[in-house]
């Protein structure tokens, strides 16, 4: 969850420490702080809020060094106060750490550590870290980077983590497990982040630290690299594909907006050089090798958090539909924990985002030691899932800033798509005709995206008129039945108002106690094998005199009779309807957001990248 950023060189620490937290900020907000080596002092600030409150709290203070670290928190053990941010330090004050990850056993060494002298400012896990790391380096005699080593054989969680000491002013050092870090390679300089957005200004170069790997950082010597059993490692550098302008809002008021904006193209970037219309084929290069084993297998298992579980059950429509291939979709963090069946002949599909969700981690290791195959979709090259997955596609959808997401749901279902084109298309269980018709229809949604963008004005409008209810509810079917529950998920993240998303069947077995004259009813009522049952549904609402907000097809005149307000989308076929119907639903959110002064890229409570449990 938490951003950490640290950086060692001749250039001064700070202006870097400070954008590069502006860019992590994505990952937390709760508080912010740094701390800086010069002239042998150790020299640290941090306070609640975010990056531009640490701004203000340092305000002119001494923040000079070029061997310096920072950290913006999402807030787990401990309240989000002065004391609990990060980085924290040793009761001699010799050494600061910075942390990403929970630690799992820190009670039982806080008591030790307690019994043994040490004194706890905090109520943090991290804290216990680097007196833990303090200790070992008096007791032992040995120098920060054996310390670190030892300290880490001794705790049981996640963590990816930052350690300067005072007097060793040229080192420093850093470790990974189970929470992502990279260093950036620059010219006589290093830099350390949880991923890659501090870094692409200042250096393409790249080393993703693995797990149970520790990086030693000497002004002097380099990089060199070693694990916690102390075996070295050579340092693989890649080379980042990443601009520094997709990290930039682009002249949008908010990261959300442009994200949403970009769906045009992240759509079309996800289909390049996989959809051939020419040839008629579709071709996921990064499963290829796995494409028999599609063929043949009796069942997919589909794990993923939040958004990206959505665009998994999409993904559950769309390959039992084209592929006859059962589906189950499953959150990951209830599949690690429930003893599940899991088949050698399984292939197991794990989505995310950011490639670091620990829960979905975790259900991968479960469903891989089981024998499994495991294909990731991800958007971010070099993540730790697109690392241990045996292979998999990336959404090429671009950096997104945004907490909320929205282009990257857009570009999972893409890439679904494709996939169950594929594999039905080998398969045969879709025709010549009926998938050639699906080529063509998915080629031309990058445009029709662009024209739902330009219903915004009429979106805006509706969002003016129900920006004060209290709750909302969302229904589909088909296809359209994981749209409505994005859609109630944009909904509660960025305005704080309640909302549901249901089958719309499934109205009248509860949820239909809910609906009155203040209640928004938001329907997706497109064209297809439902729209009559659909119609129904609506017209149950109205009886009830609830708010019908609906996303037709264009042209559509008996939904337009019945509800309130509609919002039309260009004719396609059901299974692509997702990638058209969630785009309203998406600016609804983000405009009723914004009317309500709410931070629509930094929501309270939430983080982008969720890399603890």
């Amino acid at each position: 969850m938490c951003g950490i950023v640290a950086y060692l060189g001749e250039r001064d620490a700070y202006p870097i420490l400070i954008n590069g937290l502006k860019r992590l900020e994505y990952r937390g907000y709760d508080s912010a702080g740094v701390a800086l080596l010069h002239d042998g002092a150790l020299i640290v600030h941090k306070c609640q809020g975010k990056v531009s409150d640490l701004e203000a709290h340092v305000n002119g203070a001494s923040v000079k060094g070029n061997l310096g670290m920072g950290h913006t928190r999402w807030a787990t053990h401990g309240a989000p106060n002065d004391v609990n941010a990060h980085p924290h330090q040793s009761t001699s004050g010799d050494l600061a750490l910075i942390h990403n990850g929970i630690i799992e056993n820190y009670a039982p060494i806080k008591a030790e550590l307690a019994q043994r002298g040490h004194t706890f400012r905090s109520e943090t896990d991290t804290e216990v870290l680097v007196h833990l790391i303090d200790d070992i380096q008096r007791t032992e005699g040995v120098d920060l980077a054996e310390a670190v080593r030892l300290a880490l054989a001794s705790v049981v969680g996640a963590y990816a983590i930052v350690v300067i000491d005072r007097k060793a002013p040229n080192v420093m050092v850093a470790a990974r497990k189970s929470s992502p870090l990279v260093i950036g390679i620059g010219d006589g300089e290093h830099f350390c982040a949880s991923d890659a957005t501090p870094i692409v200004e200042h250096t393409k170069n790249v080393v993703y630290l693995e797990d149970g790997e520790i990086a030693v950082i000497d002004r002097h010597h380099g990089l060199k690299i070693r694990n916690v059993k102390n075996q070295e490692k050579t340092p693989f550098i890649t080379e980042l594909e990443m601009h520094l302008e997709a990290l930039e809002k682009g002249g949008y008021d908010h990261f959300m907006l442009k994200e949403i904006h970009e769906q045009p193209r992240s759509v079309r970037d996800s289909m390049r050089g996989r959809l051939n219309l020419a040839k008629g084929e579709v071709v996921l290069g990064g499963i290829l090798e796995y494409e028999q084993k599609f063929v043949n297998a009796k069942r997919i298992l589909i794990v993923g958090c939040g958004t990206s579980w959505h665009a998994g059950l999409v993904g559950e429509y769309l390959l039992e539909d084209l592929a006859r291939i059962p589906v189950e979709v499953e959150y990951a963090s209830e599949f690690r924990y429930r003893n599940p069946i899991v088949n050698e002949d399984d292939i197991v599909i794990a989505i995310s985002q950011s490639g670091e969700t620990a829960d979905t981690l975790a259900a991968i290791e479960l469903a891989k030691g089981r024998g499994a195959t495991i294909i990731g979709i991800c958007n971010v090259v070099g993540s730790s899932i697109a690392r241990v997955t045996h292979a998999g596609s990336y959404t090429h959808a671009g950096p997104e800033i945004g907490v909320a997401s929205t282009k990257a749901f857009t570009a999972q279902v893409t890439v679904l798509t494709l996939m169950a084109l594929m594999i039905g298309h080998k398969k045969g269980t879709i025709g010549g005709s009926s998938f050639h018709r699906l080529l063509n229809e998915l080629e031309a949604i990058p445009d029709k995206v662009q024209k739902v963008l330009g219903t915004e004005a009429q979106i805006r409008y509706i969002a003016d008129i129900y920006k004060d209810a209290t709750n909302a509810l969302y229904l589909g079917r088909g296809y359209s039945f994981p749209v409505a529950l994005e859609g109630a998920l944009k909904l509660k993240e960025i305005s704080y108002i309640h909302a549901e998303g249901y089958p719309a069947a499934e109205m009248k077995h509860g949820p239909i106690a809910l609906i009155d004259e203040e209640m928004p009813v938001f329907v997706i009522a497109t064209k297809g094998a439902s729209y009559e049952k659909v119609v129904s549904n609506i017209q149950e609402v109205k009886a009830r005199k609830g708010k019908i907000i609906a996303i037709v097809t264009e042209g559509d005149t008996v939904v337009k009779g019945l509800a309130d307000h509609t919002i039309e989308i260009p004719e396609t076929s059901d299974p692509l309807v997702p990638l058209l119907s969630v785009v309203p639903l998406q600016l609804l959110s983000y405009h009723i957001a914004v009317m309500r002064g709410c931070n629509v890229d930094q929501p309270r409570n939430l983080a982008k990248s969720v890399t603890v449990e």
